[in-house]
């Protein structure tokens, strides 16, 4: 384990041996860790092509129509996929749990599992579905390169993880309605010259392996460091691996409060449309889903909540208008 690994980990194993530590499960306990000792960059993705084509092309964001009224919680239509999961008794979600401000695991409070943005969106659904039965929802940890796989393979009833909508993926699942724009920026040492994208061409740029910020970065100059965690990028800055770290702006937003030596810089490189993701063959659960979120828009939920999470986030300065 490297030293800062090592700095990084010290105070949660005080925490732990001193309050006692309680996790989302033991592979999401496996996955904090490996966030902090994973070291080497992950083998070069081959990003999926990008461009829209046909229908996808002309409303990439086009989700199913919201149910016009939801279900009571605890009373869902039978054979649909609300009903199957009322009756394994809780909502499966996929999230990363590295990710502050997002779902992350906070040792001092282990009732409350994952915290976050995207936890409290799942908790929305959940509680939709299930009212305030205590575990209705458990997380499984994923990685970025995890999303597909684990809503394709069945392991999960929804992913919630900072999941950009593309005509790609959407070839492959479901998404919901756009819950949150996000804004690809940069994240930099606090004394560092660099403000744009352009200052970094011909140096190493870190980014999670088959993401979207990584694959809008082909033919700009720059030469890209993939991981396979949202934290490894934080080391792989720290250690001088990478000169800067790309992401959407609300996942720099929490790296840049884990270590405050940085910043977050440069205009809008790219927009990020978020959507949970779900399977092709449960279209009601993408209605369902669409009607919880209208329900919170219209209540000005959502809204409360990226005020609660983002509060602090830096804007823009010029770049592309999202």
């Amino acid at each position: 384990m490297t030293a800062v690994a090592a700095r990084l980990l010290a105070p949660l194993l005080l925490i732990c041996a001193t309050t006692g530590c309680a996790s989302v499960s033991e592979q999401a306990q496996d996955s904090s860790l490996a966030a902090i000792s994973t070291r080497e960059p992950s083998p070069r993705p081959p990003y999926p092509d990008l461009a829209a084509t046909g229908a996808c092309k002309a409303r990439p964001l086009k989700s199913l129509a919201p149910l016009q009224t939801l279900p009571p919680p605890g009373r869902m239509p039978p054979n649909t996929a609300m009903a199957r999961i009322q009756a394994q008794g809780h909502l499966r979600v996929g999230a990363d749990q590295n990710s502050l401000r997002l779902s992350y695991f906070n040792p001092l409070k282990p009732r409350d599992d994952l915290q976050g943005f995207d936890a409290e969106i799942a908790r929305e659904i959940a509680r939709a579905i299930f009212g305030d039965k205590p575990g209705s929802v458990r997380f499984r940890a994923i990685s970025t390169g995890q999303r597909v796989s684990v809503m394709v393979e069945r392991k999960v009833d929804i992913v919630a993880s900072a999941f950009s909508i593309t005509c790609a993926r959407r070839r492959r699942m479901h998404f919901s309605d756009v819950y949150h724009t996000a804004r690809q920026r940069l994240l930099v040492a606090s004394n560092s010259p660099v403000s744009t994208l352009e200052d970094l061409r011909g140096r190493k740029i870190c980014s999670t392996a088959t993401s979207t910020s990584g694959a809008s970065l082909e033919g700009t100059g720059v030469e890209l460091y993939p991981v396979r965690l949202r934290s490894d990028c934080l080391v792989a800055l720290q250690e001088g691996d990478a000169e800067a770290i790309t992401s959407d702006d609300a996942i720099l937003f929490g790296l840049n409060r884990q270590d405050p030596q940085t910043k977050i810089v440069g205009p809008t490189i790219n927009c990020e449309h978020w959507g949970l993701a779900m399977r092709l063959d449960e279209p009601e659960l993408v209605r369902f889903v669409n009607a919880v979120l209208a329900r919170m828009r219209r209540e000005r939920r959502l809204q409360g909540l990226r005020a609660r999470w983002f509060d602090g986030l830096p804007k823009p300065q010029g770049g592309r208008s999202c």
